[in-house]
């Protein structure tokens, strides 16, 4: 049953970051689903630190290959996002689903202000106009996907108890 529920997630995790790269560009939205922290947070919560932050870097390196002149700056914030998310999920991930929707909305906000002060391309209002605006935005249209593939999947992601 172990290796069943792996399996599935493995596949869920690949069919969010086939989504990140096929269905996201067709919106063109200035706020966007990041179905790669969806896929990321789904990870973390299911392994330790480490782990989530070694699939963090990975997605951010993924993520950082189309955009070379901020490369680094979304591996560093994948990597901050997935190793905190493994550190905070005894508190945060339950069976409440607001307590999900705040943490995707979260993760998702955090990855996108790691992201802008590291990548250094914004200054003054634009700054603060995509953090205060644009993000909390993206991460809320970010929190509604994460908890519908959370609701659709909640028999695989449910322990199973004896």
């Amino acid at each position: 049953m172990r290796l069943t529920r792996t399996l599935l997630l493995t596949l869920i995790f690949l069919l969010l970051v086939v989504l990140h790269y096929t269905l996201r560009p067709m919106f063109a939205w200035r706020a966007s689903i990041d179905f790669l922290v969806i896929a990321l947070l789904l990870v973390a919560v299911r392994t330790r630190p480490g782990i989530a932050a070694l699939a963090g870097f990975a997605l951010g390196l993924l993520s950082d290959s189309l955009t070379p002149e901020a490369f680094g700056a979304g591996a560093l914030a994948m990597t901050i996002v997935g190793f905190g998310a493994s550190w905070l999920k005894a508190a945060f991930f339950a069976d409440d689903i607001l307590l999900n929707g705040v943490f995707i909305f979260a993760g998702k906000w955090a990855f996108d202000a790691i992201f802008l002060l590291v990548e250094r391309r914004l200054r003054g209002t634009d700054l603060l106009a995509q953090l205060l605006l644009w993000s909390p935005l993206a991460a809320a249209l970010t929190a509604v996907a994460g908890l519908l593939v959370l609701l659709t999947m909640r028999p695989v992601f449910r322990a199973r108890r004896i």
